[in-house]
């Protein structure tokens, strides 16, 4: 058990849909910077930076998705 829960369960939490658009930005992400990287292209510079900047922009969307999805009970709450 991980944090009291069962090991074969995967949960994506209650924000899907900025788990999606994260897992989404990365992928595209990495795809720019790899082919800036390995591509022999007169435009490798343009792909190498537009690929680093997604994946910068990605990590609001894993921010968000992880921050939404803490779970905190009432009785903890200083209110």
């Amino acid at each position: 058990m991980l944090l009291g829960r069962p090991w074969g369960r995967c949960h994506p939490g209650q924000c899907a849909l900025f788990l999606v658009l994260a897992l989404l930005l990365d992928a595209v992400g990495l795809v720019l910077l790899l082919l800036g990287i390995f591509a022999s292209l007169d435009y490798w510079d343009f792909l190498v930076y537009t690929g680093s900047l997604i994946l910068a922009f990605s990590l609001l969307f894993w921010i968000t998705w992880y921050s939404l999805n803490i779970e905190l009970p009432l009785e903890k709450l200083d209110l």
